[in-house]
């Protein structure tokens, strides 16, 4: 992985949550000043409890806060972590362009992670710093429910203004 990283400016987190963490730690050499745009979510291992994701992390934590310890000259930015695969690039929705929320302590990483998310389609809304990513995360919770619920994998969320 550090050969695939060495040459690149910005390096895409899109693994499994529970591994993420030990991966950005190994891997921390090979990620000193990258943008990390990070897809991930702490999704533990059981079983969803009523049709709602059980997280490994805090309430008021998030695995995001937790890559950036691991891998603190990293530019990590939360992103595309509340949205299936059928929907990330050009989603057509009748309720017209969804929203696509990111965060984290690096402006430019948040500016690149931003101008993809716009190229893929997407309206962006920055929720600040990391700190935010406890907040971001638990979007996949409530992205999930319904199609944990009732299959219903065909949407997204948008932030409305009059």
């Amino acid at each position: 992985m550090t050969s695939a990283t060495r040459d690149a400016e910005v390096v895409i987190l899109a693994v499994k949550g529970t591994v993420a963490e030990a991966l950005v730690r190994e891997l921390a050499p090979a990620l000193v000043g990258k943008e990390l745009p990070d897809t991930t979510n702490p999704i533990a291992d059981g079983a969803p409890k009523d049709g709602i994701l059980q997280y490994f992390t805090a309430a008021n934590e998030s695995l995001l806060e937790r890559l950036q310890a691991a891998a603190p000259t990293t530019h990590f930015v939360k992103f595309f972590s509340s949205v299936g695969s059928n929907l990330m690039v050009n989603p057509k929705l009748q309720g017209g362009k969804p929203s696509m929320f990111v965060c984290g302590n690096d402006a430019g990483a948040k500016k690149t992670a931003s101008a993809l998310a716009a190229e893929l389609g997407w309206n962006v809304e920055d929720l600040g710093s990391a700190a935010a990513g406890h907040a971001v995360e638990a979007l996949c919770q409530l992205w999930c429910a319904p199609g944990v619920q009732k299959n219903d994998w065909a949407h997204a969320f948008a932030v409305l203004r009059p």
